[in-house]
């Protein structure tokens, strides 16, 4: 009976993640206004990472650009999805904030348009990332959250604003998702 009581919990939580929306699926548009989604990273690993330029957290682009040199090549990359959902700290134009990741931190991986993480106008790649019946419920806390995802498109973990990209809970997790075997 101890047993089926420890494979419950874990069951359900299997059932959920199976039972939820593919994020690939979930339509998106880049930083330059371009259609797309998460399709056009299937098979890859991903770190979502909302993102904002005036924030104590902004210096964390560093981190982010140093993840994404290391991994490129192994099948990762890090999506960054500005936000102005806390304390207006990512006030500027899409033209703005791409001048600024790239002349300021160097950045190479994707950008894409800015969305909204929480409150009544969430995007739906949000929604089902924290939302009620999301894989990892509870709002977004603050600039810079991150959410791993893996080649098979499912979320795997999900990092708090202040875990910085160089963590090494952070290297583990990816470490061990482009470990993991290829879906069929």
């Amino acid at each position: 009976m101890k047993r089926l009581t420890l494979l419950i919990p874990a069951l359900l939580l299997l059932l959920t993640r199976l039972a939820m929306a593919d994020l690939q699926n979930i339509p998106l548009k880049d930083i330059d206004g371009k259609d797309t989604s998460l399709k056009a990273y299937e098979g890859k690993v991903l770190l979502v990472v909302n993102v904002a330029s005036k924030c104590g957290l902004t210096p964390q682009y560093k981190a982010l650009q140093e993840l994404q040199d290391k991994y490129k090549d192994k099948g990762f990359t890090v999506l960054a999805f500005p936000c102005n959902d806390f304390g207006d700290q990512e006030p500027g134009t899409l033209e703005e904030i791409k001048t600024f990741c790239t002349n300021r931190y160097h950045v190479t991986f994707p950008i894409f348009d800015k969305l909204h993480v929480k409150g009544p106008e969430q995007h739906p790649l949000y929604k089902d990332l924290t939302g009620k019946d999301g894989a990892f419920p509870g709002d977004v806390k603050w600039n810079f959250g991150k959410f791993l995802i893996g080649k098979d498109g499912k979320p795997l973990a999900r990092f708090e604003p202040k875990v910085t990209p160089d963590a090494p809970e952070i290297a583990k997790a990816i470490d061990g998702a482009l470990a993991a075997k290829k879906p069929a």
